[in-house]
């Protein structure tokens, strides 16, 4: 179809392909980000101004101490942000302990308030289980099931904390890798066979560790052996020889 040009032509321009090619890209590049910028401006993160939703997800967490004969239920709920979205992320929003001891009441409903509190900050709160897991008992610390060694029930209280952060993705989980996991299980055999001769088919797949085991300073758990001159820990894998 012919165009009529109607008014004096004062210049012309011949149009490159490839230039012309390039300027196309870069607006649509320039879309594209300035989409994502107006997506990104409508996500919504974890702050204090958050509506609690009349449903929260949640996890309760047993925790049983010789310190008392009642045991702590530690309740973390969760909220989940921008729902059947690829940026949706569940986040803690609260927590509650109850026990039928009140010996603690006063500083548990304290410290459930704060925590619950730093939650609804928003940010990274996962600083909040180091803090409470540094937290050690001028009176001495007792061994959890399992022989892992907790410095104060408020440590234990953070180490829930923690293991709640890991299950919803919030800590990354930064265990042994495969290589490492054989290693140990190696050396657990190897011991456990040298200690009774026969019997190393009875204990395996046993969770506990060696009985003559002692405490690992790197994990805190009763897990260290020693073997051809060297103490390593069928926990966490820390080896020291001398």
């Amino acid at each position: 179809m012919a165009t009529k040009i109607s008014k004096k032509i004062v210049g012309y321009k011949v149009v490159n392909a490839e230039e012309e090619k390039a300027r196309t890209e870069q607006a649509q590049a320039v879309a594209e980000q300035e989409a994502k910028d107006q997506a990104m401006a409508n996500v919504v993160h974890m702050h204090e101004s958050v509506d609690r939703p009349e449903m929260l997800l949640g996890s309760t967490y047993k925790i049983k101490t010789p310190l008392s004969e009642h045991a702590l239920y530690i309740t973390i709920n969760d909220i989940v942000l921008n729902p059947g979205t690829e940026h949706e992320m569940r986040r803690p929003f609260e927590m509650f302990i109850n026990s039928k001891n009140m010996d603690q009441f006063q500083w548990v409903v304290a410290l459930t308030r704060v925590v619950s509190a730093v939650f609804r900050k928003g940010g990274d709160v996962t600083f909040l289980a180091e803090e409470l897991k540094a937290v050690f008992d001028p009176q001495g610390g007792y061994f959890k099931r399992g022989g892992k060694f907790m410095p104060s029930l408020v440590a234990e209280i953070g180490e829930a904390i923690e293991s709640h952060m890991r299950m919803i993705g919030l800590i990354k989980n930064d265990g042994l890798d495969e290589t490492q996991k054989k290693f140990i299980d190696a050396k657990r055999a190897e011991y456990e066979s040298a200690q009774n001769p026969g019997s190393a088919d009875a204990t395996e797949g046993d969770a506990a560790f060696p009985s003559a085991a002692v405490m690992c300073n790197k994990c805190s758990n009763k897990a260290v052996i020693r073997m051809d001159g060297c103490n390593t820990c069928l926990n966490c894998g820390d080896s020291k020889c001398g």
